[in-house]
């Protein structure tokens, strides 16, 4: 076998063993609060895919009950040199856990509309007179982060974190999501009671666009509400009418889906505010994992989290409110790690301090 080609087999063998893991921590996500405990860090390692997210939360469990980090949860991680660039040193005999990194190539175009007029641009070539160039994913390669207890040197500086209070909201949290839903020509109407709305905390009404949020609960459990429906609102609002095969008609045609991917949207919009979670309950994951025609419970988890957390990323770019850490240690470049679209401008909607419709 020639050395590239033990290379090759080498790399497919490690990447073969992270999906294993993989779906093996998937397969385990099976009670609400399992599903929880995976969002809620997923939250605050918000810059990783859900994929990942999992890789690294289950080998640091294991580097854990095998005694080579202190706790079972990481904090920070990034990969060898960038733990240099940050004057710190992974430690001697520390483990890195393996993740999924993506492999791009450019490919030009002087026709983008074309799916088919693609070419794929050879190393250090450019594109030709009136071509349009882009990134596109082509594979996975194994690649490798550390916690930062597996590393020693400079200090790293510490985010500023919130500090909220018993059923405190986090600031300017409830101003940012109420914009969010107006400006998707959503009516807000904050009620006085649950009776107004049939007993619920908030209801969706798609029909006459308008979202209801309870106001006889605390401060974090207004927004957390608000959250949720925010979540129908941007995931689950008919489309023309028209069902397709994805996840997104499976959420329409399977109220349970619908439920657990808005509520698991309002919990990592909370935990990334540092907003207690304790009081979510999210249905029991493998009933409804198990109730999707042609697909596996684990295809569901895996589509559904990302689902989750891409409409839960897109929430939390357009709020200026201050959150918990992404799982990156400060300092980073973040253009390198990940390149994430700008925030948008905030849209003047209903705020809670304003009129109150409908009670």
């Amino acid at each position: 076998m020639t050395t590239q080609a033990g290379a090759r087999a080498t790399r497919e063998a490690k990447l073969e063993a992270l999906q294993q893991q993989l779906s093996e921590s998937v397969a385990a996500l099976v009670t609400g609060e399992d599903w929880k405990r995976a969002l809620t860090f997923a939250a605050q390692f918000r810059s990783r895919s859900f994929n990942n997210t999992m890789l690294i939360y289950a080998q640091h469990f294991s580097a854990f009950n095998e005694g080579r980090v202190p706790e079972p949860t990481p904090t920070y991680v990034a990969g060898f040199h960038q733990w240099l660039s940050l004057g710190r040193h992974v430690l001697k005999g520390q483990q890195g856990y393996g993740i999924l990194a993506p492999v791009t190539t450019r490919f030009a175009s002087t026709n983008p509309a074309d799916a088919t007029s693609w070419r794929r641009l050879a190393r250090g070539e450019k594109p030709g007179h009136g071509e349009i160039a882009k990134s596109k994913l082509v594979g996975l390669k194994p690649a490798h982060v550390w916690d930062v207890s597996q590393t020693a040197g400079d200090p790293v500086p510490e985010l500023p974190r919130p500090d909220l209070l018993q059923g405190e909201a986090p600031a300017g949290l409830w101003d940012g999501l109420a914009d969010q839903i107006t400006a998707l020509g959503f009516e807000l109407r904050l009620v006085s009671f649950a009776a107004v709305i049939g007993g619920a905390n908030g209801v969706t009404d798609f029909l006459a666009r308008e979202v209801s949020v309870r106001m006889d609960m605390d401060d974090a459990a207004q927004v957390k509400t608000l959250a949720h429906e925010l979540g129908h609102v941007l995931l689950h609002t008919p489309r023309d009418n028209v069902i397709s095969t994805d996840l997104a008609a499976d959420a329409t045609l399977h109220r349970g889906i619908a439920e657990v991917e808005a509520e698991s949207i309002a919990l990592m919009v909370g935990a990334a505010h540092g907003l207690d979670t304790s009081s979510y309950t999210v249905p029991y994951v493998s009933t409804w994992a198990a109730s999707v025609p042609g697909k596996t419970p684990i295809e569901v988890v895996q589509s559904t989290a990302e689902r989750v957390r891409t409409t839960a990323l897109g929430i939390l770019d357009k709020l200026d409110t201050q959150k918990v850490g992404d799982g990156n240690p400060s300092g980073l470049d973040r253009e390198a790690l990940s390149h994430r679209a700008g925030v948008a401008p905030v849209i003047t909607g209903t705020r809670r301090d304003g009129p109150v419709i409908g009670l």
